[in-house]
């Protein structure tokens, strides 16, 4: 099955999204509203877990530019091994089963239209960069059942990303909480202990070389 590009809209279009993301500081991201489910999280992490996160973070600084520019460091260290969603047979997972790995969670939902302009590019990374030490874990966080996720993805050949859900919306709003989400899509680097390495709101070309550096370089710190 050949790969259906969402509208039809141009790599240049997902840029212009991207930099009005940023200009607006995530007011072009889609607005999701707090449905008041609970999701396991930890508080700000201590010098214990995420201690060399901070340094892990600062050493990718040089990779955050171009089409990946967004992703910023997080003031102080967070862990988000605790974080929770479901895996394709309904088992209950959470960033810490990828223990080892370096993950790219990213959270989306099928009527986000900036959303769906970037997954065939995260099926994209995941199909160019993912292996044994780097997954892209895309979280789908519509409500009700998986109809429409799996449509979806059938739809538009995304074939390489692992299928995760969370329909009450749990890891967007302890993103939320924690200050690290403002709508969707949002999109964090962690690394393999589970800490936060950079984050940002809003869409990206994810399969371009600098998203492909970035990558490279936190699996390789």
């Amino acid at each position: 099955m050949t790969a259906k590009k969402p509208f039809g809209l141009p790599s240049m279009k997902l840029v212009l999204l991207a930099a009005v993301a940023g200009v607006i500081a995530g007011a072009a991201a889609v607005y999701v509203k707090e449905a008041g489910y609970g999701n396991g999280i930890g508080e700000t992490a201590s010098a214990d877990q995420c201690g060399s996160a901070r340094d892990r973070a600062a050493a990718l600084k040089p990779f955050t530019k171009g089409q990946v520019a967004a992703m910023s460091v997080p003031p102080a260290p967070i862990s988000l091994k605790d974080v929770s969603f479901k895996g394709a047979d309904g088992q209950p997972l959470s960033i810490g089963s990828f223990a080892g790995k370096t993950v790219l969670l990213n959270v989306w939902a099928t009527w986000c239209v900036p959303c769906r302009e970037e997954m065939p590019a995260l099926n994209a990374l995941e199909k160019s960069v993912g292996n044994d030490k780097f997954e892209v874990v895309a979280v789908n966080i519509d409500t009700g059942d998986d109809e429409k996720t799996k449509a979806f993805r059938t739809e538009y050949a995304i074939d390489k990303l692992g299928y995760y859900r969370d329909n009450t919306m749990g890891v967007f709003n302890v993103l939320k909480k924690q200050g690290l989400a403002f709508g969707l899509p949002v999109t964090l680097l962690i690394d393999n202990k589970g800490c936060l390495l950079s984050a940002m709101n809003g869409p990206a070309v994810w399969d371009s070389e600098d998203a492909k550096n970035l990558v490279k370089a936190a699996t390789a710190l």
